[in-house]
């Protein structure tokens, strides 16, 4: 409910302002920063409660990793729907002014929350509820203190990991529609097909990953392995000239690969970390959500300083090449980030606890 009604806030315009009948710059940062904030406490109570699910199913370590590859690859589905949505409206509605197009955008936004909110009321009154099994093992209901994780190292090093998966992510698909447009002067259609090409990409290896038996050196190596191609793609782009831009649809399909493999090894390291500790999972899944959340934006906040303070040029494009803000975002941050996670995965320690039985769920 909290991100439905603020999101539809945000694109319905400054509602204080209507009220107070006053749009002064001032009320419009209020307005739209409490709404911001109201919609990432109804994000995080969302993901913190649906990714800590994943561990309260099934103890079997394969399974989780099933769990979180299928939430994955539906997270692309979500992805592609809102271009499929965007793609009806674009073709209904002609936009020939401004106020045409930011009604093309709230149609887009209204739709999103609409069909959103159908799944939301699916999910709760279409689901019966189940119990927790008796003779589990999992320490369902044993009270466990913040400080508990607090002396384990791995906590911090499957944070670290987590938090620097979500810079390459959050940072990469902040800067993409401003590369391709800006630096490599594609075609206004490539910040639409470039994402999606990666959406498709992470969907498929996403299922693909749904059937390999899982263990900790294999989380360790795949992900690894979804960091160096990620390095790869960030060296690329960083130095990408405008004469070869067309590249630049290869390299999505790297990117949809690798985020694939990151994104779902470095989910499964916190179901290694959380174990039968399952009265745990909301603070293990809420505090690595919470750091990489301040992470991004911190982030984003510093690239945003320089390229406020670099100078802008316009109509100069004869240059093939040029190093700008965006293209250090998307390639050279990533990148480090990706080198970083490496490095670190390889110190880890991940002891897959003794296999549970894989058709032996925790839930009846």
């Amino acid at each position: 409910m909290l991100v439905a009604v603020s999101f539809s806030s945000v694109f319905g315009g400054c509602l204080p302002c209507k009220a107070l009948a006053t749009f002064s710059s001032t009320v419009e940062t209020i307005s739209y920063s409490t709404f911001a904030a109201i919609f990432n406490v109804g994000w995080a109570a969302t993901q913190v409660s649906h990714m800590s699910m994943v561990n309260c199913i099934s103890l079997n370590s394969t399974s989780r990793v099933v769990l979180a590859s299928c939430r994955n690859a539906f997270t692309m589905v979500a992805n592609l729907s809102l271009y499929g949505i965007a793609l009806i409206v674009f073709d209904i509605s002609i936009a020939k002014t401004y106020a045409d197009i930011e009604n093309q955008y709230r149609w887009i936004a209204y739709l999103s929350i609409f069909i959103g909110c159908c799944f939301v009321g699916i999910f709760h009154f279409g689901t019966n509820e189940p119990r927790s099994k008796k003779g589990i093992h999992g320490n369902i209901h044993a009270r466990i203190s913040w400080t508990y994780w607090f002396r384990k190292i791995l906590y911090y090093q499957v944070a670290l990991v987590y938090v620097l998966t979500r810079l390459v992510l959050n940072v990469s698909q902040a800067y993409l529609a401003f590369y391709v447009i800006n630096d490599l002067l594609m075609a206004q259609s490539a910040k639409a097909l470039v994402p999606a090409i990666i959406y498709i990409c992470s969907f498929i290896v996403s299922v693909l990953l749904q059937e390999i038996a899982w263990n900790g050196q294999r989380l360790k190596a795949y992900y690894a392995a979804g960091g160096i191609l990620w390095m790869f793609c960030g060296v690329g782009i960083l130095l990408l000239p405008r004469s070869m831009s067309l590249f630049m649809y290869a390299i999505s399909v790297f990117i949809g690969i690798a985020n694939a493999l990151m994104t779902v090894t470095a989910v499964s390291m916190q179901s290694i970390v959380i174990g039968e500790d399952l009265n745990g999972c909301a603070f293990v899944c809420g505090s690595l959500s919470f750091l990489d959340k301040i992470s991004c934006g911190l982030a984003l906040f510093v690239l945003q300083s320089y390229q406020s303070n670099s100078p802008i040029i316009v109509g100069n494009y004869s240059t093939n090449f040029n190093f700008s803000v965006t293209r250090y975002g998307l390639g050279l941050v990533p990148a480090f980030c990706s080198a970083l996670a490496v490095a670190v995965t390889c110190t880890m320690e991940l002891q897959t606890p003794l296999s549970k039985p894989l058709m032996e769920p925790l839930l009846e």
